[in-house]
């Protein structure tokens, strides 16, 4: 895997990326192609998870399975699937972005989250912050987000589910610190707003975030996946060190079959056996390793236990009553981000 490639490969224009095929296998009378429509960070997992899949698929079945992918920031691309884009699976940042695919046209059921362990979340993750060599602002909490000699680099809630994880976890802090015994609001709106006064560019997606610090050099943190900061320090070495903030959200994937398009494909059976072959034991130890964290596999846990540290997490659930009520709350239109954020 060459990370800093893959950064070059895929400049901000192109991180809403069309389809691109994963797996070259060789075309025989009996083959299948499936679409996983999937959230910027997950580029390199799918890459290899898509190879062991399709290997298990034929030594199972016979039949050659061909896997294409397309990134962009999770809420655009939740917005292409219900716009057309011809999915077969939707690996979205999170539950709310795949409710869209229900709510608007029916695209999937209601409850599908009931259709896989586990919420349908193979794999976990938070949010925490990258800063650069040596830490030369001294950033150790979110505070630190708010001082006016900081530039933080996150992406746009609007179209980005990272982003949106960015946004509730940097929220719930200032409303345990600041809020007072009641947890008042208006202190996290203003504790929030400072943070993204001092953001200078949104990018429409995650990866476009770690490209536009990592390569463009701009800011002094990174807000970001935890798996996508462990990369970039594993990739970049000693050019970044990535920073466990005192409290963070417990970020929950979701992935799901987009029962309209495999319905009309065919390719229900072979879809449904991709998403499960996430909970395998091979599909956990593809997860760790690439530094989500396992939600299953004992085995993958413990292998993979050293890399992740602990950490106090919040859920979605508790702290903003679940993601339609965030989503309302904070990102439609008028919503808190659109009151706090003037555009640059």
């Amino acid at each position: 895997m060459n990370f800093r490639r893959d950064f070059i490969k895929f400049p901000l224009a192109a991180t809403f990326a069309g389809a691109l095929a994963l797996t070259a296998l060789p075309s025989f009378a009996q083959s299948v192609t499936l679409l996983n429509v999937s959230y910027d960070p997950t580029r390199e997992l799918y890459v290899e998870f898509n190879q062991a899949f399709a290997k298990h698929w034929k030594a199972k079945t016979g039949q050659d399975v061909t896997i294409k992918q397309s990134h962009g920031g999770s809420g655009k691309q939740a917005r292409s699937i219900i716009d057309g884009l011809d999915a077969d699976v939707a690996t979205l940042a999170l539950a709310g972005d795949t409710d869209a695919l229900h709510t608007n046209g029916g695209w999937i059921p209601k409850d599908w989250q009931k259709r896989l362990p586990h919420n349908s979340s193979p794999y976990s993750s938070t949010i925490v912050l990258v800063v650069r060599q040596g830490n030369p602002k001294g950033i150790k909490d979110w505070d630190d987000l708010v001082r006016p000699d900081v530039k933080v680099i996150t992406p746009n809630p609007k179209t980005s589910g990272g982003a949106r994880w960015n946004y509730l976890a940097a929220w719930e802090f200032a409303k345990r610190k600041y809020g007072g015994p009641n947890r008042d609001e208006s202190k996290a709106k203003d504790f929030v707003a400072k943070l993204y006064g001092n953001v200078p560019v949104l990018d429409t997606g995650a990866r476009g975030s770690t490209i536009t610090f990592a390569q463009r050099n701009q800011g002094d943190v990174l807000v970001a996946w935890e798996n996508e900061a462990y990369l970039l320090e594993k990739e970049f070495g000693a050019k970044f060190d990535v920073i466990a903030p005192s409290i963070s959200i417990l970020a929950e994937p979701a992935v799901a079959v987009v029962d309209k398009n495999v319905d009309k494909k065919g390719t229900r059976a072979v879809a449904e056996a991709y998403l499960q072959y996430l909970y395998t034991e091979e599909g956990q130890d593809i997860a760790g390793k690439h530094f989500y964290r396992p939600a299953v596999s004992d085995k993958a846990k413990a292998k993979y236990a050293k890399q992740f540290p602990k950490l106090n997490l919040f859920t979605i659930n508790d702290a903003f009553g679940g993601w339609d009520k965030a989503a309302k709350d904070h990102f439609a239109d008028n919503a808190s981000f659109d009151q706090i954020y003037t555009k640059k």
